[in-house]
């Protein structure tokens, strides 16, 4: 009874909250994240009152299932967004965009932190600091998107921007799955090449493996049901299926052999909208059928911010760090790689202030990487502490730079209502 009780609890204050975010012109995301930390363990949580939010980490810890079958549906629709059709129109440019900015990000952040663990190795470890520089590498397409579409902005900005985000989790997933397993090598100790080089490697590859064998099994088993209900739900369990799968950890031959759910749910929405025909309703039934999950995965990330470790100017001091060189990494990525497609110069001097933005999937690798133990608590306080000033301040930095590229008309602007969220598509839907 207590864990559905602060799951309803959990779920209205995001809710409710979200109605304040919208007056205010904030998004939704913004609004569960912070109900989260107002009803978690460090803030109403505090008073130990059953009904004012969750009053203990451990509370949270026990609802740990729903981050890890949150982050399989995050990752299930990032892979509906490589449909072979689609990314044959992408081109060239946004291709080299969307993968050289994501890796130049991550480059220049780890370069900033890890030079910041050798002047306050107390405060920030060396593992926390590689991982940090694969989750700044992430973006949150939901707001941007809102302003793309809220403005109805046009021109070669607004469409370099669409393919590039959707490329850009997907490459910041590769990324994070070789930085966390090299994090944790370093933590466990067991340091060496296989450690380092070989068993990241071979969790990407299992869990791309793992992804399409399941997509391929889920799209031949679609075939026998035919109503939508039916259709929804064993997309549903193949869904749960691979995120249990990935679970699993096994060791052979001093070798660890681990899979990222992250990875694999991907795969398997990749192979599923390509090889199923009905894939694209399905896939937008799903998403509204996940969005209470999504809120309350959110919710639930908000409350694990512990407040008390900003109460520590040096660890106020990484996060402004993280911040700042994520937003440089972004910009010049964006404006080299740009240059180097050879696209327009509007397109090099705004894109990357478009992609500033971080949430979902942001959190999503934050909180896998809470398995790193202090380490990881690191990372997931400076994401989530990021992500609240990236989504108040994003939405508002993407308007002015598409403004400046003339590709927003102030006067053909609609007011029209959009979704709560939607985390890794550019589908958005009426919320009433």
């Amino acid at each position: 009874m207590t864990i559905l009780f602060s799951l309803s609890i959990a779920l209205l204050a995001g809710l409710l909250l979200s109605r304040l975010a919208r007056l205010l012109k904030l998004p939704a995301v913004t609004a569960y994240l912070v109900a989260g930390v107002l009803i978690g363990p460090f803030c109403l949580g505090a008073f130990h009152v059953n009904g004012l939010g969750f009053i203990s980490m451990e509370q949270l810890h026990a609802l740990s299932l729903i981050p890890d079958v949150a982050l399989g549906f995050i990752a299930f629709l990032i892979g509906n967004e490589f449909r072979l059709s689609e990314l044959k129109h992408i081109g060239k440019q946004a291709t080299i965009i969307g993968i050289l900015q994501a890796v130049f990000t991550t480059l220049v952040v780890d370069a900033a932190l890890i030079s910041l663990h050798f002047l306050m190795q107390d405060t920030l470890s060396l593992p926390a600091a590689i991982v940090l520089g694969a989750v700044a590498a992430a973006t949150a397409p939901a707001a941007t998107l809102m302003v793309v579409k809220q403005y109805k902005a046009r021109g070669p900005v607004t469409n370099t921007l669409l393919p590039v985000v959707a490329l850009d989790d997907a490459v910041g997933l590769i990324l994070f799955s070789i930085s966390f397993g090299i994090a944790r090598a370093m933590i466990s100790g067991s340091a060496g090449i296989v450690s380092i080089v070989l068993e990241p490697l071979i969790e990407v590859i299992l869990s791309l493996l793992l992804g399409t064998v399941v997509g391929f099994l889920f799209t031949f088993t679609e075939r026998f049901f035919h109503s939508r209900s039916n259709r929804l739900a064993i997309s549903v369990g193949f869904v749960f299926l691979t995120v249990a799968i990935s679970m699993l950890k096994l060791e052979i031959g001093g070798v660890h052999i681990a899979f990222s759910s992250l990875l694999s749910c991907m795969m398997l929405g990749a192979v599923f909208c390509n090889v199923c025909d009905f894939s694209a309703e399905l896939m937008d039934r799903l998403d509204r059928w996940t969005a209470p999950l999504f809120i309350l995965f959110f919710v639930i990330s908000g409350a694990e911010l512990d407040l008390s470790v900003f109460t520590d100017y040096l660890i106020v001091l990484v996060g402004v760090v993280y911040i700042a060189f994520r937003c440089l990494g972004k910009y010049y990525g964006a404006y080299f790689s740009a240059l180097i497609s050879k696209a327009p110069e509007n397109v090099r001097k705004y894109l990357g202030i478009t992609l500033f933005p971080q949430a979902g999937v942001a959190l999503g690798m934050a909180i896998k990487a809470a398995e790193l133990g202090s380490a990881g608590v690191m990372v997931a306080n400076i994401t989530l502490f990021s992500v609240l000033i990236y989504e108040l301040v994003g939405p508002f930095l993407t308007k002015i730079s598409l403004q400046k590229a003339g590709e927003i008309n102030e006067d053909g602007r609609v007011s029209a209502r959009f979704a709560h969220f939607h985390l890794l598509s550019s589908r958005h839907r009426k919320d009433d």
